[in-house]
C-alpha cells in the first residue's frame, strides 16, 4: 500500500478538476502531405497550441521501456507510462532479455510444453507474424523453433496472423518468404514444422476488449478445427485473396493449409499451443477461448481439445490470464491511481470499448479492477462494431457527453478521458476518414473546455503515441510521402516515431508556475507529477520530473 500524497509548499492546486485528455494516436509532425492531424480543419486544437502553454512529449522508444529508439509506441506502453509516471521495461524488450539470457527455455512452462511433445502431441505457436514489436516480433518465433528443435520436439505448427499495420500494409510475403526458406532450412526426418493455417489480424482472432467475439470465432476455427478455405501455402493464399478481394494484409481472411484436402495442421488433444503475443490486450480473448470450462458462451467452440496452453506472458495479473506464461510480465507499482486513492480523491474514467481497457487497466499499471469502488467510476461507450473508416467520428460525441455529465456532477477532482479516433481511424490507412476523425474530436474539445472554465478547473491535453500524423510512408530523402506503382502515395497504417503534444489548459493560476523548456527529453511518465502537481501535492520520488516549475 502507497501512503497519501503531501501537500505542497510550491504549488497551491487548482480550484476545480483536472481533466487528462488523451487524444490517442495524435502526433507532432510536419506538414507534409501524409499528415492527416495538420490536413484537419481543427480550430480549437490549433488554439491550444498556439495560446497555451505546451510541450512534446517522447512516446516511443526507450522513453515507454522498450528495446530501442527504433521501436514505436504503442496505447498499451503508453498508458502504463502515463498512469504509472516511471518508466518499466516492457514486453517486447522482456521477452528478448528472457531468449538471450535463457530464463525463457529454463522456464517450468517450457519445459512442459517440450514434455507434452515429447509424449507425442504437436507444439502449435499461434501470433502475429511480422517484425512490429508492438504485439510480436517474429524473431522471438524464430528462437523458439532452434531451441524447439534442439529440445528433441518432432512436429511443429505455425498459425499465422498478418500484420499490415504495424508494418507496412502489404508487406505479408516479406515475411513469409523467407521465413519457408527459414523453416526449408530447419525441417529434417525429425523435425516436421509447416505453417498450417492464417488471416489478417483485423479478421481473425485478434480481438480485444470483447469488441467482436466473432474473430476470435473465426480463428478458432481456423486453427483449431483446421476449417476454411484450403490452399497450399500461404504465400498462395494471401496472393489469391489480394488478387480476388483487393484487401490490405490486416484484411486478409483466413486461411487453411493442406495436402491432399486435408488441413496439415489442426490442433487435437495431447497438442500444446503458445500464443506467442506479448502484448496483452488482443491476446486475452482467445486465451479465454483455450482455458474456459463448460461454462464458456461466447461462442460454440465445436470440440475443445485437451491441450497444455500458454502466452507468452500472462495477460491479465489480476485474472492470471492464461494459466501458463513463458516470460513474467512487468511488476508496475506505485501507479498515479493508487496514490490518488490513497489521498481520497476522487477519479473518474473514461473511453469507448476499443480504449477503455487502456484508460483502466493499462493506465493502473495492468491490473484489472478498481483501487476503491468509493472514490473510482469507470465508464465504458460501447464501440460500434463496424469498419472504423465508415463511421470516422466513432464514439467521440458521446464520450464527451458523459465527461461533461461527469464534470458537471461535481463528485471527481480527477478524470481521464481516451478519444480513439485518431488511432483506430489511422490505421485503416484513409487518409481522408483520418482527416474527418480528427475534426470530429476538435468539435469535442470546444464542447468540453468551457466546461472546465465553468468549474474553475484545468486540462493536460496530450496523446499516447503518434498514428494520424503520418498516413503515408515517408520518403528519407525528400520528405514526402512515397508513391506506389499506381502513382498514389503508399498508406501507412502504423504507429509513427514522432513525439505527442502536452498542452496545459488552465486559465485560472496565472503566472502561479510555468512549463519546462522542450528539450525533446521529456516523456509520458513526466505527465503523472505534473498532474499531482496541478491538484496541489508534491510527487512520489520515484516518479519522472513534473513538467511544471
Amino acid at each position: 500500500m502507497v501512503e497519501a500524497l503531501k501537500k505542497s509548499k510550491k504549488f497551491k492546486g487548482i480550484e476545480g478538476p483536472l481533466v487528462t485528455i488523451v487524444m490517442d494516436g495524435v502526433g507532432m509532425a510536419p506538414d507534409n502531405g501524409a499528415n492527416a492531424v495538420r490536413a484537419a480543419h481543427t480550430p480549437t486544437l490549433d488554439r491550444l497550441l498556439r495560446d497555451y502553454p505546451a510541450t512534446t512529449l517522447r512516446a516511443h522508444g526507450t522513453a515507454v521501456g522498450l528495446p530501442s529508439d527504433d521501436d514505436m509506441g504503442n496505447s498499451e506502453v503508453g498508458h502504463n507510462a502515463l498512469g504509472a509516471g516511471q518508466v518499466f521495461a516492457q514486453g517486447a524488450k522482456l521477452v528478448s532479455q528472457s531468449i538471450e539470457n535463457g530464463k525463457l527455455f529454463a522456464s517450468e512452462t517450457w519445459g512442459e510444453l517440450v514434455r507434452r511433445s515429447l509424449a507425442g502431441g504437436t507444439l502449435h505457436f499461434i501470433g502475429l507474424f511480422s517484425d512490429g514489436n508492438v504485439h510480436s516480433h517474429i524473431d522471438h518465433l524464430r528462437a523458439m523453433l532452434l531451441h524447439a528443435k534442439a529440445d528433441g520436439v518432432r512436429r511443429v505448427r505455425l498459425h499465422i496472423l498478418i500484420d499490415g499495420r504495424d508494418v507496412g500494409e502489404t508487406s505479408a510475403l516479406d515475411y513469409i518468404l523467407p521465413f519457408e526458406e527459414f523453416l526449408n532450412g530447419l525441417r529434417t526426418p525429425d523435425f516436421d514444422v509447416k505453417i498450417a493455417s492464417g488471416g489478417g489480424r483485423m479478421k481473425i482472432t485478434m480481438d480485444r476488449y470483447e469488441a467482436d467475439w466473432s474473430m476470435v470465432e473465426r480463428g478458432w476455427h481456423t486453427h483449431v478445427l483446421g476449417e476454411g478455405r484450403q490452399f497450399a501455402s500461404a504465400a498462395e493464399a494471401v496472393n489469391t485473396y489480394r488478387e480476388e478481394l483487393h484487401v490490405i494484409d490486416q484484411d486478409l481472411p483466413a486461411f487453411v493449409i493442406a495436402e491432399d484436402g486435408k488441413p496439415v495442421g489442426t490442433i487435437e488433444d495431447g497438442d500444446s499451443v503458445v500464443f506467442y503475443n506479448f502484448r496483452g490486450d488482443r491476446a486475452i480473448e482467445i486465451s479465454r477461448a483455450f482455458e474456459g470450462g463448460a461454462d464458456f458462451a461466447k461462442f460454440d467452440r465445436v470440440r475443445l481439445p485437451k491441450v497444455y496452453y500458454a502466452g507468452m506472458l500472462e495477460y491479465d495479473g489480476d485474472l492470471h490470464i492464461p494459466s501458463h506464461y513463458l516470460v513474467n510480465p512487468p511488476e508496475i507499482t506505485n501507479t498515479m491511481g493508487e496514490y490518488l486513492t490513497a489521498t481520497g480523491i476522487t477519479q473518474y474514467a473514461l473511453s469507448e470499448t476499443q480504449k477503455y481497457g487502456h484508460v483502466t487497466y493499462f493506465w493502473n499499471g495492468n491490473r484489472s479492477g478498481k483501487f476503491s469502488e468509493e472514490l473510482e467510476t469507470y465508464v465504458e461507450v460501447p464501440s460500434d462494431v463496424v469498419p472504423f473508416e465508415q463511421r470516422p467520428w466513432m464514439k467521440c460525441a458521446e464520450i464527451t457527453d458523459k465527461l461533461i455529465e461527469a464534470l458537471r456532477s461535481g463528485k471527481y477532482k480527477m478524470l481521464r478521458v481516451n478519444f480513439p479516433n485518431g488511432d483506430m481511424v489511422g490505421h485503416t490507412g484513409n487518409f481522408l476518414a483520418t482527416e474527418c476523425s480528427m475534426e470530429a474530436l476538435d468539435l469535442q474539445l470546444a464542447r468540453i473546455l468551457p466546461v472546465i472554465d465553468e468549474l474553475h478547473g484545468a486540462a493536460i491535453i496530450t496523446a499516447d503515441h503518434g498514428n494520424a500524423d503520418e498516413m503515408y510512408e515517408i520518403d528519407k530523402k525528400t520528405g514526402k510521402p512515397k508513391l506506389g506503382k499506381t502513382g498514389l502515395p503508399k498508406a501507412k497504417t502504423s504507429h509513427t516515431l514522432n513525439p505527442v503534444p502536452c498542452i496545459i489548459y488552465d486559465n485560472f493560476s496565472g503566472d502561479a508556475y510555468h512549463i519546462r523548456p522542450d528539450e525533446g527529453k521529456d516523456g509520458l511518465a513526466n505527465v503523472a507529477a505534473t498532474a499531482v502537481n496541478l491538484l496541489g501535492y508534491e510527487a512520489p520520488k520515484m516518479w519522472e520530473e513534473s513538467l511544471i516549475k
